[in-house]
């Protein structure tokens, strides 16, 4: 089985999937959290200033995650095509032709948690955009994007609360 979060940045989504590697449930699935820093320490632009080259390394690596049996993956390709929509540097023929390629990985994955940026403030873990205006931008378009493919899902669930509740609520949704 194929579990993806996406949301916006500084959600707790890599520290629920830490949280999900804990359980006796997910002993025999490959986790995946964010390689920001490493690819930072690379030269890959981040965040506002990404650029196409650099979205296609983050697409490349959500699809190749997509590769195992079972995963949990605090991004998904959804969330890389927000991040590439957002982005200044790219141009908008080249966002709309990497949407219409990303897109077509979107039903790979089995579930699909929307994690709500909702009552969670911003931590700066020196790698990640801190601003809010920024932070609202990538949600609105990663909710845009949940809408839009909505057809491709085969689960879709949002979730909030604490890192328990959201555990509960996912184990909940896929039965386990």
């Amino acid at each position: 089985m194929k579990i993806g979060l996406c949301g916006t940045v500084s959600v707790g989504k890599t520290t629920l999937v830490n949280a999900l590697a804990e359980l006796p449930q997910f002993k025999d699935y490959h986790f995946a959290t964010e390689r920001s820093k490493y690819l930072r320490d690379l030269g890959i632009p981040l965040n506002t200033d990404s650029t196409l080259k650099g979205q296609t390394i983050f697409l490349a690596e959500r699809v190749s995650e997509l590769m195992y049996e079972n995963l949990i993956t605090d991004r998904t390709v959804i969330d890389v095509m927000a991040f590439t929509q957002c982005a200044k540097s790219i141009n908008v023929v080249d966002k709309t032709s990497y949407e219409e390629y990303a897109r077509n990985f979107i039903g790979e994955y089995d579930y699909v948690f929307y994690v709500s940026p909702e009552g969670v403030e911003i931590e700066n873990n020196g790698v990640r955009e801190t601003n809010t205006e920024y932070r609202d931008k990538i949600d609105y378009t990663i909710k845009g994007f949940c809408h839009l493919y909505n057809n491709l899902f085969l689960n879709f669930n949002i979730i909030s609360g604490t890192t328990e509740e959201r555990i509960k609520q996912i184990l909940e949704t896929i039965s386990l």
